[in-house]
């Protein structure tokens, strides 16, 4: 992952790559998509996405995330606030530490980590493929840390 011409492909390139029929209005939705940073939610991504283009609907918003993440393009995370969130599939694998406070979602890499689930699925006599680790936390200082 994260080699190669499909890694500098921009969402809605790769969305045209598997022939996918690309409106004014889902164009919009990707670009959006993609400039965020902030795993947004699909009322967010309708937010900004009307506020580009006021004829988009928040269903057009909806139908557009699950025909991407069904294309494999995006990946649904819940971060346990009762709201689906969204990301472009990372060109490296990451993982999130949710503050539970303010709802902020950090991504951050660990390769001690990485090499610690590789060992423990070995010892119980797996070869790792995929994982997610997603931290809940508070900030230092907050009453409950």
């Amino acid at each position: 992952m994260g080699t190669g011409p499909a890694a500098e492909a921009t969402l809605e390139e790769q969305c045209v790559a598997r022939n996918m029929r690309m409106t004014e209005q889902r164009r919009v939705i990707a670009r959006v998509l993609e400039a965020a940073s902030d795993h947004p939610d699909v009322e967010e991504l309708y937010r900004r996405a009307a506020a580009i283009d006021p004829k988009i609907s928040l269903s057009t918003v909806y139908r557009t995330v699950n025909l991407f993440e069904e294309a494999g393009l995006v990946t649904k995370h819940d971060f346990k606030d009762g709201r689906a969130r969204f990301e472009q599939i990372p060109d490296e694998h990451h993982d999130h530490l949710i503050d539970i406070r303010s709802g902020k979602v950090i991504e951050f890499r660990n390769e001690e980590i990485e090499a610690i689930q590789e060992v423990i699925a070995k010892k119980l006599g797996y070869k790792l493929v995929d994982h997610r680790l997603e931290l809940y936390a508070v900030p230092l200082g907050d009453k409950d840390g």
